[in-house]
């Protein structure tokens, strides 16, 4: 049965490979240097399903499967490429609070599933968005934004706008002036969401227990 997303289907396709061709495949990934890039300490020594999941949480679902498809034909897997590409031929990506994302990610890690889970119920039943309805707390408690800025970087953030904010003095003015970039749109509050449940995840579970 194909998969039901393109997540599962890399998912699949990474655990394809032999134990050095998935080394290959981590070497090319963190070997790119178009933004945004992948850090080592967040693949190194992960196994194929924590690596699908670093993809996805960079790029989104489309981009980290194009990339995925280069990487293996680059690395000579062309087999395992070519399967991939028939598993997601006419699956569109899915929101990550989809109810579709949700079965998948509950079938691998559960914990985190329902996390997500919980995302996408707060989404759908409130129009304003969890990072603006906690704009002050965030601001006010964000302890360490400078990894946070790291990833970022060339998917909400470029250069000129990364440098103003580290130009600020203090977190608190450097978490106004990132919230300035976030106007954008939904997409680019998803993404700094994603990443504040990596880098802040604490903040984030106690937010939510307040809703």
């Amino acid at each position: 049965m194909a998969p039901k997303t393109i997540k599962a289907a890399l998912v699949d396709a990474l655990e394809d490979l032999s134990t050095e061709d998935m080394k290959k495949f981590v070497h090319k990934l963190l070997d790119r240097r178009e933004e945004p890039r992948v850090k080592r300490n967040r693949v190194d020594g992960k196994d194929r399903l924590d690596v699908v999941d670093v993809m996805v949480a960079t790029f989104t679902e489309e981009p980290a499967l194009k990339l995925a498809l280069d990487i293996l034909r680059d690395i000579c897997c062309q087999n395992v490429a070519e399967r991939l590409r028939e598993a997601t031929a006419g699956l569109t990506s899915k929101p990550a609070d989809s109810g579709q994302n949700q079965e998948s990610k509950g079938q691998h890690q559960e914990s985190k599933g329902q996390h997500q889970e919980s995302k996408g119920q707060h989404q759908e039943s409130k129009d304003e968005h969890f990072v603006d309805k906690h704009r002050r707390a965030l601001i006010e408690r964000i302890s360490n934004i400078d990894p946070i800025l790291d990833q970022l970087l060339g998917s909400v953030i470029q250069h000129g706008a990364y440098d103003r904010i580290r130009a600020q003095l203090t977190t608190q003015d450097k978490v106004r002036e990132l919230f300035k970039c976030l106007r954008a749109g939904p997409e680019v509050k998803d993404r700094f969401y994603t990443v504040l449940q990596e880098e802040e995840g604490y903040l984030i579970r106690d937010l939510q227990k307040q809703q």
